[in-house]
């Protein structure tokens, strides 16, 4: 069996966990060791005390069951904690210590499995991915950080450094509330740790830092493999300011709603996510993205997720790009709902050419996120013309070229096929 030996930078994570604080973070490249010295320092918490109850929470509930339930957890647990026995519960998916203590797990998009968490107290929050994790959101959670036991409360959090607008920076560096501005009460009591790959390479394949991360774009090369917190991409067609100073909490009344779609090529680990944006338009010219499903997964898998986001935003048609996948991207979605309105588009000219009309609209002030898209927008604020455009930021794109009609000068649209004109009482 496998043994475990801890790097250098988590032994000193170990200590830093060991300590006063009570809010830490780590935070740095890829593949640096993070979230598995967080799951083994909340499963020793769990040994510790008796009854205790402890959860980590991921934006995306999907992710979280697939990256920690069925994986780092399981192998922290194997590696760890081998003699210790726990109980698998894969209904309600928390583990449970032969001293009864509990580790649960969430996402936070699923209202239903929310409410149904946060109706219990816990001694340790780990917000997983906390990047993609709005504030309001974590806010929200700690509100439950409220078990009483023999250990001092904690909040755990990691990322891969987003830009040094995001709320993290705020709540870590500046030590102030992202919302308020107000400095926090006890700042000693927060505390930050860089890991980076370099310091897990012996747990890495020999290739991954120079192949891999040194593969990347420099911008990416710099979160992602040296984990420095980087200044908005000043050659990106969008800010998170941008973004941030038109969002609302509600849209009004809607006059057309479509569901974009960039399908991934192929449905391997590595392969990109199926990008699933759906958005609507009001009366007065305004957009508002209303939900960004993208999956990762087979064709069946991504199939779903969008046929899923037309019926809930009682949407009027799907956008699929066709460049790549061609007519099996609407054979694809018929053989989940046949009845779909269907419309293919395939890309004619330069991702810039499209992006940079849409780009306008934002600064213009007619479009609006309905809530946080992180992912979405973090691809946005990335960006830049020149590179390879990523799949959340291109659904958005087809989604908000099609309610703009001709006004851009739309790319090539596939013709409507018989699909399009079945209704719910059959053929028309």
């Amino acid at each position: 069996m496998q043994s475990f030996k801890k790097t250098p930078d988590q032994v000193k994570a170990t200590q830093l966990l060991a300590g006063p604080c009570k809010w830490i973070m780590l935070h740095g490249g890829s593949r640096s060791g993070k979230t598995l010295i967080l799951i083994r320092a909340m499963c020793i918490r769990a040994i510790k005390a008796a009854g205790s109850r402890h959860i980590i929470f991921r934006f995306r509930f999907n992710h979280v069951k697939q990256s920690i339930f069925m994986e780092t957890l399981p192998k922290v647990l194997q590696v760890c904690f081998p003699e210790v026995p726990v109980k698998w519960n894969r209904e309600d998916y928390f583990i449970t210590f032969p001293n009864g203590s509990e580790i649960w797990i969430s996402g936070l998009d699923d209202k239903d499995r929310v409410e149904k968490v946060l109706g219990k107290e816990y001694t340790t929050i780990y917000f997983n991915e906390s990047s993609q994790i709005p504030y309001h959101s974590v806010s929200m959670a700690e509100t439950r950080l409220a078990q009483k036991t023999e250990l001092v409360n904690k909040v755990y959090f990691d990322c891969n450094p987003p830009t040094k607008t995001h709320w993290l920076y705020a709540y870590f560096f500046l030590k102030i509330n992202p919302e308020t501005k107000v400095p926090h009460p006890k700042p000693e009591l927060y505390a930050e740790m860089q890991m980076n790959p370099d310091g897990n390479a012996e747990n890495l394949p020999d290739d991954y830092i120079e192949t891999v991360l040194g593969s990347l774009s420099e911008r990416k090369m710099r979160r992602f493999k040296n984990g420095e917190w980087l200044d908005d991409n000043p050659n990106a067609l969008w800010s998170h300011d941008l973004i941030e100073n038109q969002r609302v909490t509600v849209a009004p009344t809607l006059i057309r709603i479509v569901t974009g779609v960039d399908p991934a090529v192929t449905s391997g680990e590595s392969s990109a996510d199926t990008g699933i944006v759906t958005a609507g338009v009001d009366a007065a010219g305004h957009y508002y993205v209303l939900g960004d499903n993208s999956s990762h997964g087979s064709p069946h898998t991504w199939g779903t997720e969008v046929i899923k986001a037309y019926h809930k935003h009682q949407g009027d048609r799907i956008i699929g790009e066709v460049n790549n996948g061609g007519d099996l991207v609407e054979a694809n979605l018929r053989s989940i709902d046949r009845n779909i309105p269907y419309t293919g588009v395939r890309a004619t000219r330069g991702k810039a050419i499209r992006a940079e009309p849409i780009a306008a609209l934002y600064e213009q002030g007619k479009v609006h996120h309905v809530g946080i898209f992180p992912e979405l927008e973090d691809q946005m604020c990335s960006w830049q013309p020149g590179e390879k455009s990523p799949d959340r930021m291109d659904a958005l794109v087809w989604a908000l070229w099609e309610l703009g009609g001709s006004e851009y000068g739309a790319d090539t649209v596939d013709e409507p096929t018989a699909g399009d004109y079945v209704d719910e009482g059959g053929w028309l």
